[in-house]
C-alpha cells in the first residue's frame, strides 16, 4: 500500500484527512479499500451483520457517535470480520478484548477500550453517510490509513 503521506501529497485536493484521534488495536496497521458505513449508538447489532458477510478488501466505517461506554467491536467480531475478508475497520466508539484484537489480521482504528460490552436491540443504519474525525465518508469512498493517519477519497488512488 501506498503510504499514507504519500497520498496526501500527490492528492491534497481530492482528499480529507480525519482529525487524529483513534488508536490502532488491530494486528495490521495499514489497510486500505472502499467504505461500508453502519450508524448506531452502544448496539453492534449491525455491526455484527455486516462483518458476518464476505468484506472483499472493505473497510467498515462505523459511527458509534463517539460513545465510551460499551464496546462496539470484540475480539469476536475482529476475528469474524478477517475471516470475511474485511480489510479494517474504524469504530467512533470503543472496542475491547485487546489482546484478541491485536491478534487478528485486520486494521482496526478505534477512540478507546472499554471493557463493558454492547446491547443487542437490532437497531442502526447501514450504507448511510457518517461523520465522524471532521470527515464526511459514504458507503463506496476510499479510506487509506496507516501509522500516520486516515485518509478519505471519493475514488481509488495509485502514484
Amino acid at each position: 500500500m501506498t503510504p499514507v503521506c504519500d497520498l496526501c501529497d500527490a492528492f491534497a485536493d481530492d482528499i480529507a484527512v480525519l482529525a487524529p484521534v483513534f488508536t490502532p488495536y488491530g494486528g495490521r496497521i495499514a489497510f486500505s479499500g472502499p467504505a461500508e458505513t453502519v450508524i448506531t449508538h452502544e448496539d453492534n447489532s449491525k455491526v455484527r451483520d455486516a462483518v458476518a458477510e464476505p468484506g472483499n478488501g472493505r473497510v467498515l466505517v462505523v459511527d458509534g457517535g463517539g460513545s465510551l461506554k460499551r464496546s462496539l467491536v470484540g475480539g469476536d467480531l475482529a476475528g469474524k470480520a478477517a475471516a470475511n475478508g474485511w480489510a479494517g475497520i474504524i469504530v467512533n466508539g470503543a472496542v475491547r478484548d485487546v489482546a484478541e484484537l491485536n491478534a487478528e489480521n485486520i486494521g482496526l482504528l478505534a477512540l478507546a477500550l472499554i471493557p463493558m460490552k454492547t446491547e443487542k436491540r437490532g437497531l442502526g443504519r447501514r450504507g448511510e453517510p457518517v461523520s465522524i474525525a471532521g470527515a464526511v465518508i459514504r458507503r463506496g469512498d476510499w479510506i487509506y490509513a496507516d501509522a500516520d493517519g486516515v485518509i478519505v477519497s471519493t475514488k481509488s488512488l495509485t502514484l
